[in-house]
């Protein structure tokens, strides 16, 4: 959309878990969590409220960065 980015990437813990919060949250899931194409990790989509995707993959240790233990 307009001269801005494609989409942003974002390690989550566990993305079927995020699904369902954005999803409680009245948010939109576009591509459910599941493993990509040929692979194995798990990534999923969502969308923002300007139309902006956000892909989200999954990364068991995502909390860490954050601080958080």
């Amino acid at each position: 959309m307009g001269t801005a980015f494609g989409h942003i990437a974002l390690g989550v813990d566990n993305v079927a878990d995020t699904c369902s919060s954005i999803r409680r949250a009245g948010g939109k899931v576009t591509r459910e969590a599941g493993p990509v194409k040929d692979g194995s990790t798990i990534i999923a989509f969502v969308e923002d409220p300007d139309g902006y995707q956000i892909e989200l993959i999954e990364n068991k240790n995502a909390s860490n960065a954050l601080g958080v233990t």
